[in-house]
């Protein structure tokens, strides 16, 4: 965490910053290892200082790094802690992460003659190259990801409902040390698989119908993301290629991820092998994008997406057919990006039937 912030600060000179202000929770455990403070100033010259109120103050001081806890008073407003350091010092220009609108109003008010800068793009950077011990926390919570796949393929039986398979799974994952889930999961059955975000309802699973399952754990405050289609019995011929298209699109995708290659060129080799099968029009979202502390983060694989993968990247490798009124597919995993290769994380059973 020590190197993040000082890799943070190297880029100051850049920007032309003084200080950076983090309020977002994501970015404050990833540069001081908490997530219960109330905001971190993180200045170009001198302390790093979290401001925490009471109520988390021993949490936060026991869990953070290389900052200062600063306690605050209840009715405290840690911008005004911050602006008092600013005006002290009179800085001329501030990043800042995620400043809500009264925040910020604030700050403008109360700053007159300091420069206030919306530099989110300047954490997302750092954040998209996993360090080794990011990788090893995604790579444990994949772990735990294939486990609650398999608890699905166990549990998925005709009339069962699909959120007691979403329990099953949920609760496969707790119980090996998860920390919790990643996103609220999704099983969703015969015409349902067709929403591309269909959670879980009471309806009871079918026999002969596609079921899409999509779910992540969570491990030391790092996220994968699986999806998986099944289907009990035998599929029928039009189900069984729409399935395959989606394999091999998706097998596309990942035979091109690999450090130098544009996101949006990853997306395009998924996208023209279900586009030539006739189906494009169905595949109604990106390729994938990062995965993290967050579940979407940076970078997206997207026909828009510019960005250049890089060593150390984690990203979704999940293309997808969606036909209203009829059934869909998704297949997904959690993919870490190599200088000339990419490796799943995520390895749950990928067949079909089940």
């Amino acid at each position: 965490m020590k190197n993040r912030i000082n890799t943070l600060k190297d880029s100051f000179a850049r920007k032309e910053l003084d200080g950076y202000i983090v309020t977002d929770n994501s970015n404050m455990l990833y540069f001081a290892g908490t997530i219960c403070a109330a905001g971190l100033w993180i200045p170009l010259e001198g302390e790093n200082t979290l401001y925490s109120y009471g109520v988390n103050y021993e949490s936060v001081k026991s869990t953070a790094k290389y900052c200062r806890v600063e306690l605050m008073k209840r009715n405290e407003d840690p911008i005004k802690k911050i602006v008092e350091q600013i005006k002290a010092l009179e800085l001329k220009s501030i990043g800042f992460d995620a400043l809500n609108t009264v925040y910020y109003m604030k700050m403008r008010k109360a700053l007159k003659e300091t420069r206030l800068r919306p530099l989110s793009k300047l954490v997302q950077e750092l954040r998209k190259m996993k360090d080794p011990t990011e990788v090893d926390a995604i790579e444990k919570a994949a772990e735990l990801t294939d486990a609650g796949v398999q608890a699905a393929i166990d549990a998925i039986k005709p009339d069962i409902r699909e959120y007691e398979v979403a329990a099953e799974m949920e609760y496969a994952m707790r119980k090996l040390g998860s920390d919790g889930v990643a996103f609220d999961t999704q099983v969703a059955s015969g015409p349902r698989s067709a929403f591309p975000h269909g959670g879980c309802t009471d309806r009871k699973i079918r026999k002969g119908e596609l079921i899409v399952i999509d779910l992540g754990a969570r491990y030391n405050s790092y996220n994968a993301d699986v999806s998986r289609t099944f289907i009990i019995g035998k599929p029928s011929p039009r189900q069984k290629r729409i399935y395959d298209v989606v394999f091999e699109a998706q097998q596309n995708a990942f035979e091109n991820m690999k450090a130098g290659i544009k996101a949006c060129d990853v997306d395009a080799a998924a996208r023209k092998t279900i586009e030539e099968a006739g189906f494009g029009k169905y595949f109604v979202h990106g390729l994938g994008h990062g995965v993290g502390l967050d579940i979407h983060e940076a970078p997206s694989l997207n026909p828009e997406g510019k960005e250049i993968l890089k060593v150390g990247n984690v990203v979704t490798d999940e293309p997808g057919i969606y036909i209203v009124g009829y059934s869909g597919v998704r297949i997904e995993d959690t993919v870490r990006v190599h200088k000339d290769k990419a490796e799943r994380l995520t390895k749950a059973d990928c067949e079909l039937v089940v």
